[in-house]
């Protein structure tokens, strides 16, 4: 990293943790005594505390979305493109919250957290959580932080989902809503990914039931193999045609089976590199809430019916060469909506990125982020006088 961090960084930020020692009933019926979720906040809260944005994560994110955790941090967040001063999200114009959710392996409480009832690792233990869970600790954060109202609130692929949920739940508590590159329900298709994604880890040996930790071990090759699975699923055929092509490692073909293609050996590396930062039972638990999400469900399918709750505006963006939650998908969303009379804008982005390009700032999709949210601090403007 250079020795001056970039004029629109939101610079180097601190990770805070919120102790909740109410207890959270849970989805599946268990109940969490007590919890911590750790999250960190970019630009200043204003007076009215009517400026917030939260930021949803998807599968493998976290709470760190924007800045740098040191000077000498080699990346910076995961949606650093998008956030920070004169960025889409602006920390000029608003106060903008990520956090890490429950169930992750970056601070919040989660499988590898202690479990304070046995003094053990919570390890397999851990219940399984949903996107409703936890948007409900979301609304807990943000009532601890004093916010009663977001301005806005923004994610990707599953961060979509709690986007759309939190319209449904909590419609009195968000002005906008941004769902990105995602979907109302997963398809047939994607619950079988991630089934294959489970079982590869479940019959590594090292797995040991989701007790590993206790044997000091970690299902490196279960993980490895889950994340190339799900790596192929989130790029388009032309990307990684663009990208690799069948490029070799040699100049002939070696008649084994080590590494030939160089789509191979990125494949494997980005596998390997995935097990040194994330837990397996929390992938387990990530796709399962993936699986699990379907707001439409509680009326008899009819997604208008549910969205009819929602209170605030909403914008759709997809991209054309997002196989696993195509483009139909997010149609799907603006169709109930624009049927339950609510305002939704929506875009369909060229990009050649996949599932991916959701993560890449790509022109006419920031535009698209950046002047819906000029709009919602406008009102905020007009709000306050």
């Amino acid at each position: 990293m250079p020795d001056t961090l970039p004029a629109n960084s939101v610079g180097v930020v601190v990770p805070q943790i919120a102790q909740f020692d109410t207890p959270l009933t849970l989805s599946c019926g268990q109940t969490l005594s007590s919890y911590q979720l750790v999250y960190e906040t970019y630009g200043e809260l204003n007076q009215q505390a009517s400026n917030a944005i939260l930021i949803c994560h998807a599968l493998s994110g976290d709470h760190h979305a924007a800045g740098y955790h040191t000077m000498s941090d080699k990346k910076p967040g995961w949606w650093d493109s998008a956030i920070g001063p004169g960025k889409a999200i602006d920390t000029n114009q608003f106060f903008v919250v990520s956090l890490n959710n429950l169930g992750g392996c970056c601070g919040s409480t989660g499988p590898t957290s202690i479990n304070p009832e046995t003094n053990q690792i919570w390890g397999a233990h851990f219940p399984i959580v949903t996107v409703e869970d936890w948007v409900e600790s979301q609304a807990r954060l943000a009532d601890r932080l004093g916010i009663r109202t977001f301005a806005a609130i923004v994610g990707g692929s599953l961060g979509g989902m709690q986007v759309l949920e939190w319209s449904i739940r909590f419609p009195d508590r968000l002005k906008a809503a941004a769902i990105i590159a995602s979907a109302p329900k997963l398809s047939t298709q994607n619950i079988a990914f991630n089934e294959v994604a489970r079982q590869s880890i479940r019959r590594d040996p090292e797995f040991h039931d989701g007790n590993y930790l206790d044997q000091e071990t970690v299902p490196t090759n279960g993980l490895g193999l889950a994340r190339m699975l799900g790596h192929i699923t989130y790029l388009s055929d032309d990307a990684m045609g663009a990208k690799f092509g069948r490029q070799m490692r040699h100049d002939a073909y070696q008649y084994n089976y080590g590494i030939e293609f160089e789509v191979e050996s990125y494949l494997r590396y980005q596998g390997e590199a995935f097990t040194k930062r994330f837990d397996a039972n929390t992938y387990m638990l990530m796709t399962k809430a993936l699986d699990y999400f379907d707001p439409a469900a509680q009326a008899n399918g009819d997604l208008a019916a549910v969205l009819s709750r929602a209170q605030c505006e909403f914008l759709l963006v997809s991209f054309t060469t997002d196989w696993r939650f195509a483009p139909e998908r997010s149609e799907e969303i603006v169709n109930a909506l624009v049927k339950a009379g609510k305002h939704v804008s929506y875009t369909k982005i060229e990009a050649a990125e996949g599932h991916d390009a959701f993560l890449f700032p790509i022109p006419r999709y920031m535009n698209a982020l950046s002047s819906f949210l000029t709009r919602v601090a406008k009102r905020l403007t007009t709000e306050v006088k």
